[in-house]
Order: C-alpha cells, then structure tokens, then sequence
C-alpha cells in the first residue's frame, strides 16, 4: 500500500492557496460491499478504513426503532433478525413493483415487504405500519454513513465526492443514486462507470507505457452481483491546452445483471438446507425458518471462499435449528455442478463487449480479472478457454481498483489538486432518440399524420456531449418524445428489467405566439438543446424559436425566442430562473430547480417567452450537473 500511495506523489499536488477542508472522496459503491477512498493534502490517494480497521464494508442497514447499525454491525443483526436489514439495493433503484428485478428480489429476500410507492410508481420497503423507506432513502443512509467514515479518517469535513455505479445503469437508475446522494447532502462530481473507474485506476499507474500505438485492453469484472466485460483502448492524444496526454476510450461493453458471486452463495445455501433437511434431526423443514437460513447463507459465503483454494472443506453451523449442530462436507466438484448454468453465461459478456466495439479477440492485448468472484476456480477456466489467451492478467487489485480510479478523478475535478491529466472518454451503453409525429398534406390534399424518429445519442455514444435539434415546419405548439432507441442488443429478459422505453415528453407552448410576433422575420426552426453530461445523465437545458431578420440586404443575427429557457432535465431538476433576455418565467411540470449562471443579453435579438411542460418523467430528481466543455453538435430534424 506504501508503495502505491508514494507513487502518486508525482501525480497529485495539493493547492496550498485554497482554503482548509479540501479533501475529497470516491465511493465504490457495489451491490455487496462499498470502498471508500480520499485525496487531502499530504496523503494524494488512500483506502479508508473502517471502525473495525477493514478496507472494505459491507452495504448494509439495520434499521430498528431508534436506532440504525452500518456495515459489519447490521450483517450480524441479519444472522438474528434478517428482516430489520436492508442489502442489495442497487437491485430496485429506479425499478416498478412490477419489474423482473423486484421479484428477483423478493424471492432472495422474502423476509422484507415490498409495496408501491403511489406518488412516484417505484418500490417501498415497509418496515412497521408507519415506517416505510424507499431504497433511495435507504442507500442515502448509507452513503452518508461512508461519508462519516472518510471524514474520521481524514480528520476533517468532506463533500465532494465520485459515486461509481454499473455500467448498464439507465439514467432512471443514474438518477436514483444521485438522489440518494443529495440526501446524504453529498456534493456529487461525478458518477463514473466503475468499469471506466478500474480501466483509469489501470492507465495512470502505466502511462509511461502509453503512446501512438493504440492498445486494446478487456477488463472482466464479476462482482457480487452482476458481470461486465469492458473494451478500452489506450493512447496518446494531442490536446489544444496540455499537449499529448495519455487517453482511455471505451470501445465495448457487455454484461450480464444477475450473473454473480451472490447467485452462487445462494445456491450453496440451499445444497446447504437440503443437506440438513435430509439428516432428519427435526421434523421442521429449515428452509421455512429466516433466521436458519440467514445463518447458512453467511456460512455459504464463507464456504464459497474456502472452496475457491480447496477441493473439499466441512460445513459447520452451531445451533442451526432447534438447538442442533449442522456439520456437512461439500466437494467443488458438487459446488461446480450446481453452479454449471451459471458458468455457461460467464462468455456472454466478452462476446457483447467484442461486438459493440466491432473488433475480435485476436485485437485484444490482454484479459485483466476484476471483481471477487473472478477468485472462483471455474469462472477462470471457462473465461480463459472462452478468450483464447495464454493467460489472465491479474496484475491489478481487484477489489481496490474502482475506488482508487473514482478517487483520482474526484481529485481532477477538484480546485484544491493538481492532477497529471489523463482523459477518459466514456460511452454511453444505450441509444437516445426523439419521435415526433407531425401533419402532412398528400398531393391530392388529403392530410396524414406522419411519425419521426431521429437519434440523438448512438449506442457506445461517446460522452460528455452537446447535441442541438432544430424541428423545422413548425408553427404552433407540439410535443415530442424523447425514448431509447433500438435495444435489440438486449435480451428479453434485460429489456423486461429495463422498463419504460420513454424518458421524457415534452410540450412546447408558445410556439404560435412567437410567430405571430416576428410575422416577417424568416424562421430558422425551433432548435432543442440537449446535454449528456460527465455522469451520462441526460438533460434538456432549453428549446428556443430561431428567428432572422433582412435589413439592407444583409443578415442581421437570430432573433430568439425562449421556449424552454430553463435548465430543465428530462426527469426533473433545473431552473425557473429566466434568462435576463426573458419577461416572465416558464413553467417546469413536476420539476424542482437550480439556479443556473445567467447569461448576458446578446445584441440586436429580442426574446418572448413560452413555456415547456413536461410529462412522463420517473420521479427521481436530480442533482448538480457538470456541463461539458466540448463545443455541441447539430442535427437538423425535418419537422
């Protein structure tokens, strides 16, 4: 550990001229388990430790009536009262009652009660009759409990932070883990892919060996919960500002949700109950008792590691059921048997990855193991004959990657460091469109309606980025939709856990207003200015009527008229502030606001108002956004 902290040293140098409290954090925030990271000032990049001196714990909540336990205390709440602790939240974030994904869960954790959230149709725990907590609230708890634990290691206030997350989270899903964090009142600098994470954790530490050549490397991460294989590519860039820096891109991902080490624990468990069902030392069946079975899933857990070095070990739970001892030998072989289907699935990522980055394995440099349950003997041997390498690299931490990756960047985005760049260019996993459907006049003068799709963002669309889409042969007010695109990439079962296809709908009005205002000026479209910024959040910033004047046989600039003059995002969150150009306030539907930087007033244009109402949107709301740097691209839509 010594070696790695003094390693950055060169890389990190603290700002003496800003003030105290400067530290800042990353989360790795996985289904099981969380890592905590800090930068501040003396100390460039450090795990945290936790009270009970790990550097890893648990994401974990006991809640009791006055009183909630974090981490390791509430895992052994759960051995005595599984019902009182909440884990594996990342499962329902952003979800429906009625999605895949939420019965998956009841059925692991059938002692928790699971009902709808009227007011914003996604999932409540219902802990007593008047306690209800949505998982949102429940994982804010536990990222404001990561924060009292990076600040007693820091000895001093943080609230920066980088939060990672999968990569195949939706922006519904985005949204709920920025939600979360703006109630542990955490400021959020990034949500950065935990894949991207690992891959720039990968790349600082070997910039030296990073040039022209372009470098393909796949990382495969098997975590507690779920399995993403990633295609990145290394290599220099010249840049306008820093001259060549080292940049990582990525090319391709696959992954798989319900593919993980947790799947397995769980089946080793009930091989577990079946074993004791099957002593007949009691007439009661222990699979129908929770605090049994809580018991031998940690026994399972634990089972699961020993048999990772061991060909055989004996099983042993004090006091099971009833009083009585349950003593057990399982083999590997029977673990591997059971888990067979599992490690069939276990190529289906490195395929997908390969595919969405449209290269082959011959292309790829090397294969770099990620994540805990990458330690399982058999996930390794169907992983290496999948890929065809000699090897597996397994030259980085595979539990302590993603968190010190989030907290390097957490120190780029910060004033008080100065970092080596190092650029990452992530990519967005799902294509984004917009769907309009507008009136047209046949030739013989019968009118149809006619529907439109044009992409806004293509799939493995690299972000941050600006996109403007102007509708043209409009006149009056009208919607448009903005929905995913094309996701036959998916499988049914992942378009099933996905949900609903639309993000957002969007009501312009006061489009006919503004041209009977500028009656002879010639309009230019209406233009939507979209925005996908560092966390792959995607927000409409503003809708504006494009207006041009003739004078003197010589064009003046564009009148604008606001239509949408708000920082509005497609779920909510943004601005009822108008523009100084801008009379009277637009109105946002369901959306709650941020006060943006005004703008100064442009010369020779005049501006009305309208306003944009939104509807359609999930419920979550968002938190600060960080805008792109890079100029936006346009995209001129027929409308």
């Amino acid at each position: 550990v010594r070696l790695i902290i003094c390693s950055f040293y060169p890389l990190i140098i603290y700002s003496s001229s800003v003030q105290d409290s400067v530290a800042v954090m990353s989360v790795d925030l996985g289904s099981e388990w969380m890592k905590i990271a800090i930068v501040k000032p003396g100390v460039p990049m450090e795990i945290v430790l936790n009270k009970e001196s790990r550097r890893k714990t648990p994401v974990a909540v006991c809640l009791k009536e006055n009183e909630r336990v974090f981490g390791d205390g509430a895992l052994g709440v759960s051995v005595k009262n599984p019902r009182q602790v909440y884990r594996y939240l990342q499962d329902l974030l952003g979800k429906r009652l009625d999605n895949p994904q939420v019965a998956l869960y009841r059925k692991r954790f059938p002692e928790h009660q699971l009902e709808e959230d009227k007011s914003r149709g996604t999932v409540l725990f219902r802990n007593t009759e008047e306690l209800k907590y949505s998982p949102e609230e429940i994982l804010g708890m536990v990222l404001n409990y990561s924060r009292s634990l990076a600040q007693d290691f820091a000895e001093q206030a943080i609230k920066d932070v980088v939060i990672t997350v999968p990569a195949f989270f939706n922006q519904a899903e985005r949204r709920a883990v920025l939600q979360a964090a703006q109630m542990a009142d955490l400021k959020v600098l990034q949500l950065i892919n935990d894949n991207t994470a690992v891959a720039l954790n990968y790349g600082v530490f070997r910039r030296k060996d990073i040039n022209s050549t372009a470098q393909n490397v796949m990382f495969f991460d098997m975590g507690s919960g779920s399995t993403v294989a990633t295609v990145v590519t290394y290599q220099t860039v010249k840049t306008k500002d820093t001259g060549v820096q080292p940049q990582l891109q990525v090319r391709g991902v696959g992954f798989d949700r319900t593919l993980g080490g947790f799947e397995m624990e769980l089946r080793l468990r009930d091989h577990l109950a079946k074993l004791f069902n099957e002593q007949k030392k009691t007439k009661k069946d222990v699979r129908e008792n929770q605090r049994a079975m809580a018991k031998l899933l940690k026994e399972a857990q634990r089972l699961k590691t020993v048999l990772s070095a061991n060909a055989d070990h004996m099983s042993q739970v004090e006091g099971l059921l009833d009083d009585i001892d349950f003593k057990a030998r399982v083999t590997r072989a029977e673990f591997e048997e059971m888990c067979a289907d599992l490690f069939a699935r276990v190529p289906g990522p490195v395929q997908q990855a390969l595919s969405a980055a449209e290269m082959s394995m011959d292309e790829i440099e090397q294969v770099i193991l990620v994540g805990g349950a990458t330690r399982v003997p058999k996930v390794q041997e169907v992983l290496l004959n999948a890929v065809g390498k000699e090897e597996l690299g397994k030259n980085i931490n595979a539990d302590e990657a993603a968190a010190m990756g989030a907290v390097y960047q957490a120190a780029a985005l910060s004033k008080a460091f100065k970092v080596k760049p190092f650029l990452v260019r992530d990519a967005a996993l799902y294509p984004i469109q917009v769907e309009f459907t507008r009136e047209m006049e046949e030739e013989d003068g019968v009118k149809s309606l006619k529907h439109n799709k044009r992409v806004l963002f293509q799939r493995m669309a690299p972000y941050p980025q600006r996109k403007v889409i102007t509708f043209n042969r409009y006149s009056d007010d009208f919607l448009f939709y903005v929905n995913y695109g094309d996701l036959s990439f998916l499988s049914l079962e992942d378009l099933r856990v996905f949900g609903s296809l639309n993000l957002t709908t969007v009501a312009l009005k006061g489009v006919g207003s503004s041209f009977k205002k500028h009656t002879e000026a010639e309009s230019k479209g209406i233009k939507a200015h979209f925005n996908m910024d560092e966390s792959g959040v995607l927000t409409l910033d503003r809708v504006e009527s494009v207006f041009e004047t003739i004078v003197e046989e010589r064009e003046e600039e564009s009148t604008l008229t606001k239509l949408g003059n708000t920082i509005s995002s497609l779920f909510g969150g943004g601005s009822s502030e108008p523009k100084a150009n801008v009379s009277e306030p637009v109105q946002v539907n369901k959306a709650k606001f941020a006060k943006p930087k005004p703008k100064p007033k442009p010369k020779d244009k005049n501006a009305t108002s309208s306003e944009a109402e939104k509807t359609n949107g999930t419920a979550a709301d968002s938190e600060r956004v960080i805008p792109p740097k890079e100029e936006p691209s346009s995209e001129k839509m027929e409308g």
